[in-house]
């Protein structure tokens, strides 16, 4: 079998004729372009699985954000104040 010579049913690939049969029962469903809307409600799903979301995982997400939040401003001040003259003053009487 040459390449040249090519029977109904059998795919000539890359690999020559493999000698499978005609495929049998295979359905094709197809809609026209213009009748698709792909983004149909994208907009409206979007807000409301957002608050969905955002609502289930509110109190894995803001304890350690006000935690975090809460030591930050602690660091902040203590830092403020020993650089300031009456934390100096402390620090010479602890040495």
């Amino acid at each position: 079998m040459g390449g040249g010579d090519r029977l109904p049913g059998q795919y000539l690939g890359p690999w020559g004729a493999l000698g499978s049969p005609a495929q049998k029962g295979v359905t094709v469903y197809a809609m026209s372009p213009n009748r698709q809307n792909p983004l149909a409600g994208t907009l409206n799903n979007a807000i409301f699985n957002t608050f969905r979301r955002t609502r289930n995982q509110i109190l894995y997400v803001a304890p350690p954000l006000i935690l975090g939040y809460m030591a930050m401003e602690w660091a902040i001040e203590r830092n403020e104040y020993l650089n300031s003259k009456p934390g100096r003053a402390e620090l010479e009487n602890q040495e």
